[in-house]
């Protein structure tokens, strides 16, 4: 497929890394295609309707950039520390539960 690279993250995991929107094109066709049946499937609409807001320039304005972090802040690990420090406000976005097969 030739879409991004993997690299060693840690001992026993790898990263998985992409750098354009092109290359995102095709993730999300593979998982619009082959949904996740889990939890995870929760934290890939919500990367979507953050992609979306990048596709649509939103995230150059200041409340399309605090949409995205509040999104960001639902998701896997959320904020980071310093991102915290610095938009102490933000508040996560709503996740769907996604029930267990």
């Amino acid at each position: 497929m030739g879409s991004g690279s993997v690299t060693k993250h840690g001992e026993t995991t790898l990263q998985y890394t992409v750098k354009s929107l092109k290359d995102l094109d095709r993730i999300i066709s593979h998982f619009d295609t082959y949904p996740l049946l889990s939890q995870k499937g929760a934290d890939y609409k919500l990367f979507k309707d953050a992609i979306s807001l990048i596709r649509n320039k939103e995230h150059l304005t200041l409340d399309g950039f605090r949409k995205v972090l509040s999104i960001k802040a639902s998701m896997n690990l959320g904020l980071s520390d310093e991102l915290k420090r610095y938009f102490p406000d933000i508040k996560p976005s709503h996740k769907r539960v996604i029930d267990s097969i």
